[in-house]
């Protein structure tokens, strides 16, 4: 566990909200099967975390819990995005959890491919953007890195200042080294916080 976590986890709120997170993810996304993952690796396990991004209080935690770590681990950033789709809810939760605590942090996604109309451009919610701006990727599941790293990149080539990354889990297959060769990389959990 990474010292910024260790901080955070000693708040008896967040360590509630942390556990029951924790208690939806394994319920509703983990699942032992045999699966062919993005990257083209196979696996033995799968973390479907839409599943629990999508769930009402699911979401409500995610905002919660990210916006706590912004806070802790890059109180300078104005933004929060990452990679459609799987960033996508994470943005919003914690977009809207950030204006509900007095501190708002707008949202941007970044598409897989450009708009093939109008601005083609990569990046939405640019106009709540400026150049230089300090922003948090977020990413729901981190393997080989390469989904987060487009996200980065495509934030970069925005502009942007990637000051760190948030996922929701790591699954421990080389991708953090990956991130955190770009961005200091935090994440909520571990595949061993799953798989015993």
């Amino acid at each position: 566990m990474t010292s910024d976590m260790q901080t955070l986890r000693q708040d008896p709120t967040f360590e509630h909200q942390w556990s029951r997170l924790r208690d939806l993810v394994h319920r509703l996304s983990y699942e032992e099967r045999e699966v062919t993952l993005s990257s083209g690796l196979r696996s033995n396990f799968y973390i479907d975390c839409k599943q629990t991004t999508l769930h009402s209080e699911g979401h409500f935690l995610i905002g919660q819990l990210f916006r706590a770590i912004v806070e802790n681990v890059a109180p300078q950033a104005e933004a929060i995005g990452g990679m459609s789709m799987g960033g996508d809810p994470l943005a919003s939760a914690t977009s809207l959890v950030s204006f509900i605590a007095g501190k708002p942090l707008p949202a941007f996604y970044v598409r897989k491919e450009a708009k093939g109309h109008g601005t083609k451009q990569w990046l939405e919610g640019t106009k709540n953007l400026r150049a230089n701006m300090p922003v948090v990727i977020l990413e729901d599941v981190v393997t080989t890195g390469a989904s987060t790293l487009k996200a980065i990149n495509r934030a970069r080539e925005g502009e942007l200042d990637v000051v760190h990354v948030i996922a929701l889990v790591d699954r421990e297959e080389g991708g953090r080294e990956a991130v955190e060769a770009e961005a200091p990389l935090t994440t909520l959990f571990r595949k061993r916080d799953f798989v015993k």
